[in-house]
C-alpha cells in the first residue's frame, strides 16, 4: 500500500476529437518532468480491440513503431521515446484487445473462481493492475520512475473508451488524490470571419468528464493562435479551475516548441505542487524557475536552429526522395521523417522530402506517372 501510493500518476485525455496532438503534449510534460530531475515513464493506452498496432492499416492510425523488445505498438510510442530518450517496452501501450485477452486467459485458467467476469470489476482491475506493474519497470539503467504519464487515446465520451475512464476514476482513489493529475487536451476553434474564439466545445468535453468522475487539474486548450484572455477566464470560470490551470498551446513552428510553451505557462510547476513533489527541488538548492531554466536551455537552443535550418537558401538543402506505398499520410511514414530531420540538423542543412508512390514505378504504371516520378529523384 506504501508502495502504491508513493509512485505519481499524469493522466492526459482529450476532448471534442481526436488527433488533436494528445502524444506531443504527453511527450513534453514528461520532457519537463524528467529536465527537473525526476525519473518519468510512459504509458500509451489505446481503446481499439486489436492486440496491437502491427496488422493494421497505416491509414487507420499512422505508423506501426516498432520497439527494441519487438513490439508493434502506436506511433506515439515513437514521440516518446524521442523526446525522453530511453527505449520502452510493449507492455507501455496498452490496448482494450490486450486486457481482454489476458482477463479470459486468466477465467480460462480459473483464476477467478468460477465467478461472472463482468467489465467491473474484472476488466477495470485488470487496467489498473496492468499500470501498476509497467510504472514500476525501471528506466534509465536502473531507476525506479517517480512519475508515470499516462495517455488515453481516442475522446471522452467513446463508447470504447469507457471502461478505461472508469477504471482511472477508480485508480484515484486506488493511488490516493494527491499522486494522480489530470490533463485535459481539447480544441478552442476559431468560428466566422472576425476570427472569435469558441469556448463551448470546451466546457462541454470538461463537463462529460467530470460527469464520468474524473476531474481535470489543467486544461490544454489548442488552436491556431494563443488562447485570448478573456476565453482563459471563462474556461476557468465555467470549468471550475484557476485561469493559470488552463493553458494555452496554439500551433506552433515545430513540434520541440511545445514543451517550452508548457514551461512559460508554468506547467510543471502547477503539476509538481498536485502532486505534491514541489518541495523535493529545494533539495538542490536551486529555485524551481532557476533549474527548469538551466535545464531546458539547450531544448530551447535545438528549437531555435531546427527554425533557422528552415530559413536557409536552396544552396543549403538537400533533398530526398522517399518512394512508398502510404505517401498521401505523412504519419505512416514518422520515424523515417524524424531520423531525416535529426540528421539534416546536425548537418546543418535544410532537408526537402520528396515523395514518390510507390505504384508510379510499377511496371503497370503509364509512362507519364513513370517519367514524373524519377524526375523526383
Amino acid at each position: 500500500e506504501n508502495d502504491r501510493r508513493g509512485m505519481k500518476y499524469i493522466l492526459i485525455t482529450g476532448g471534442v476529437l481526436s488527433g488533436i496532438g494528445k502524444g506531443v503534449i504527453a511527450s513534453s510534460t514528461a520532457l519537463l518532468l524528467k529536465s527537473l530531475g525526476f525519473y518519468v515513464t510512459s504509458i500509451k493506452i489505446d481503446p481499439y480491440l486489436n492486440i496491437d498496432a502491427g496488422t493494421m492499416s497505416p491509414f487507420e492510425h499512422g505508423e506501426v513503431f516498432v520497439l527494441d523488445d519487438g513490439g508493434e505498438v502506436d506511433l506515439d510510442l515513437g514521440n516518446y521515446e524521442r523526446f525522453l530518450d530511453f527505449s520502452l517496452t510493449k507492455d507501455n501501450n496498452i490496448t482494450t484487445g490486450k486486457v481482454y485477452n489476458r482477463v479470459i486467459q486468466q477465467e480460462r485458467k480459473g483464476d477467478y473462481l468460477g465467478k461472472t467476469v463482468q467489465v467491473i470489476p474484472h476488466i477495470t482491475d485488470a487496467i489498473q493492475n496492468w499500470i501498476e506493474e509497467v510504472a514500476k519497470v525501471p528506466v534509465q539503467g536502473n531507476h525506479t520512475p517517480d512519475i508515470c504519464v499516462i495517455e488515453l487515446g481516442g475522446t471522452v465520451g467513446d463508447i470504447e473508451s469507457s471502461p478505461f475512464i472508469e477504471a482511472m476514476r477508480q485508480f484515484q482513489s486506488r493511488v490516493g488524490k494527491n499522486n494522480m493529475c489530470t490533463f485535459h487536451v481539447s480544441l478552442v476553434p476559431i468560428v466566422g470571419a472576425v476570427g472569435e474564439q469558441k469556448s463551448k466545445p470546451t466546457q462541454a468535453s470538461v463537463r462529460e468528464l467530470r460527469a464520468l468522475g474524473l476531474y481535470p487539474d489543467i486544461i490544454i486548450c489548442r488552436g491556431a493562435l494563443p488562447l485570448d484572455e478573456d476565453v482563459r477566464e471563462k474556461i476557468s470560470s465555467f470549468c471550475n479551475l484557476e485561469p493559470k490551470h488552463v493553458v494555452s498551446v496554439h500551433d506552433v513552428s515545430n513540434l520541440y516548441k511545445v514543451p517550452l510553451l508548457l514551461a512559460e505557462q508554468g506547467v510543471a510547476e502547477h503539476v509538481l505542487r498536485k502532486l505534491e513533489m514541489y518541495s523535493k527541488l529545494n533539495l538542490y538548492g536551486l529555485l524551481f524557475e532557476q533549474k527548469q531554466n538551466d535545464s531546458l536551455a539547450k531544448w530551447s537552443l535545438f528549437s531555435s536552429k531546427v527554425d533557422e535550418l528552415a530559413q536557409l537558401p536552396e544552396d543549403k538543402q538537400v533533398k530526398i526522395a522517399v518512394v512508398g506505398k502510404y505517401t498521401h499520410l505523412s504519419d505512416a511514414y514518422a520515424s523515417i521523417i524524424k531520423a531525416l530531420q535529426h540528421a539534416a540538423h546536425a548537418a546543418e542543412r535544410r532537408l526537402v522530402l520528396e515523395w514518390i508512390e510507390s505504384r508510379d514505378l510499377d511496371n503497370e504504371a503509364s509512362a507519364e506517372l513513370k517519367t514524373a516520378a524519377w524526375k523526383k529523384n
